[in-house]
């Protein structure tokens, strides 16, 4: 086992309730938020922006270690885990995104704001994004070895290449492969089978309801 995959799998094991809570994930369970891990254990964790290795270039999850979502949604990340797992029972489902709070959000969009790449990043000021009200979940696919599966892009590829509504021709232009193409289509058939929707710009970014039923229904996260 190599000393990246180890910390991996040490990571998951933490995020998956070994590691005590945060004052920050208490308050999301009262506000009736739950832990993926805590319905099915078999879906892996690995939040990205607890780490410094995202767009951003730094951690911007300090007191956020586990994946919560709002009970629905992680209900329907359930059902699409067990999907994936009646078609390749040695893949799982690999969560790096859940609720994100606003305040995160606002980082994110300093980042980008006046660039190119503010497409790629909700704005605060108009509502933020559906992750953060809990209804969007950033997910790929890991093998029996914990190792993520190709996709073409990492996540949290700000470009073109993580877009799919061109897939097809990147894949006949030799862009983009056709094993990272039968993936990215296995994650989202899982994922739709579900419920989710996905989203054009991101391979690995799908939600659970839309825009106006989340400003009509919810609250964001502060």
């Amino acid at each position: 086992m190599d000393k990246r995959f180890g910390f991996l799998v040490l990571a998951w094991a933490l995020t998956c309730g070994l590691s005590a809570q945060t004052p920050l994930e208490r308050q999301l369970e009262k506000k009736g938020l739950v832990d993926v891990c805590q319905l099915d254990s078999t879906i892996q964790v690995r939040l990205m922006y607890a780490r410094p290795d995202n767009f951003v270039g730094k951690v911007l999850y300090r007191e956020l270690n586990r994946a919560y979502l709002l009970p629905e949604t992680a209900r329907a990340l359930v059902k699409a885990q067990q999907a994936l797992k009646r078609l390749h029972p040695d893949y799982s489902l690999c969560v790096y995104d859940a609720t994100r709070p606003m305040s995160v959000q606002q980082q994110m969009w300093n980042t980008v704001a006046g660039t190119s790449r503010k497409n790629y990043v909700s704005n605060p000021a108009n509502g933020g994004g559906l992750h953060n009200y809990g209804l969007a979940v950033d997910v790929s696919i890991v093998d029996a070895r914990g190792d993520s599966i190709p996709m073409g892009t990492r996540v949290d590829h700000l470009g073109k290449e993580a877009h799919i509504d061109d897939e097809a021709q990147r894949v006949a232009s030799g862009k983009l492969s056709r094993e990272a193409y039968r993936n990215r289509l296995l994650l989202r058939r899982v994922m739709r089978e579900a419920g989710f929707r996905t989203l054009r710009s991101e391979w690995w970014h799908f939600n659970f309801k839309s825009r106006a039923e989340a400003k009509a229904s919810y609250r964001p996260i502060p």
